[in-house]
């Protein structure tokens, strides 16, 4: 979700992104490497998260279990107005001037789960998850609610950081109203091996940025992640971001853009198939619909004014 780019003739190279070790008892280092990275690209990967290598290479396993089930089996937990369930290959569009059809990639959302007669369950985002039967995929719900879980935990561990590259409290995003009830979807993506041509605007994802606050990125060893740092350039220069295993590529959303005043960077990106399948698995970490979201109290002052008017997390 977000905006997208313009189409002009593209050059690519590799594109270098920093470290962030969660296991770093050097505060300050990983403060710095992270705003740099914001700075910069508005990408870095995050290591030694706390989530096991081992899990990791489980909750894979079973988003290829469930690529792999019969088409007819998928489309009966089909993504439903709460943005739970399947969406099949082409559902999504992402780049809508420059792709000539819908993403070559099929995918899965889980987001936090709330019952039907809970109030927080009317709010767009909000609501029990689907899943697959039981007999169908054994162990599937419980091993995908947990990733959710853990996932959501490195989100915001990264988001304490972030707040203290932001001269902020390291907490302040761990507000109730802000990462105390946030809207977390999780995603499983499946891109089927298509090549991509972007002179033809065939795309695995059109180029795009995030909606929210910030992206979590599991990726298997294919890669095909795409950035442009500057999307206004003519030409567009892409840079691939190479795969790391065990890590999380992160990425900052137009959200923490706003909130920031536009210091902090939500960049374009894109993924281009090349022949080989691939899997990742997205983790968009939003704060509540309750949130105001409004121009930090650090990124402005008597001669820098907000660029942005104050809106709330739903309708931002």
């Amino acid at each position: 979700m977000g905006k997208q780019s313009t189409q002009s003739p593209e050059s690519t190279k590799l594109s270098v992104l920093n470290c962030i070790d969660l296991s770093n008892p050097n505060i300050n280092q990983s403060v710095n490497f992270l705003k740099q990275a914001c700075l910069d690209s508005g990408f870095f990967y995050v290591v030694n998260h706390g989530i096991s290598q081992e899990f990791m290479d489980e909750v894979f396993a079973q988003s290829r279990k469930f690529f792999s089930l019969p088409h007819k089996e998928k489309m009966k937990i089909l993504r439903n107005e709460k943005h739970r369930g399947y969406t099949p290959v082409f559902d999504e569009l992402l780049d809508p001037e420059n792709q000539v059809h819908g993403d070559y990639k099929e995918g899965y959302y889980i987001g936090v789960e709330k019952d039907e007669d809970e109030p927080e369950s009317k709010k767009p985002f909000y609501g029990p998850n689907k899943w697959p039967a039981p007999d169908v995929l054994p162990g599937w719900r419980e091993t995908m609610e947990k990733f959710h879980r853990e996932t959501l935990e490195v989100g915001k561990a990264v988001a304490k950081i972030i707040a203290l590259a932001l001269d902020l409290d390291a907490n302040y995003f761990d507000q109730p109203e802000m990462l105390g009830e946030p809207i977390a979807t999780l995603r499983l993506l499946h891109y089927e091996g298509q090549i991509s041509d972007p002179l033809k605007g065939l795309y695995g994802a059109g180029a795009h940025t995030d909606y929210g606050l910030i992206t979590l990125l599991a990726t298997d060893d294919v890669s095909g992640l795409q950035i442009c740092k500057n999307r206004y350039a003519k030409p567009q220069i892409w840079e691939d971001v190479a795969p790391l295993k065990g890590a999380f590529i992160v990425n900052l959303g137009d959200m923490l853009e706003r909130w920031s005043n536009c210091v902090f960077k939500s960049t374009l990106h894109r993924v281009l198939g090349n022949g080989q399948e691939r899997y990742s698995i997205a983790h968009f970490i939003d704060p509540s619909h309750d949130c105001l979201v409004e121009c930090l109290p650090t990124c402005k002052s008597d001669i820098i004014h907000p660029n942005f008017l104050p809106s709330y997390s739903g309708t931002t």
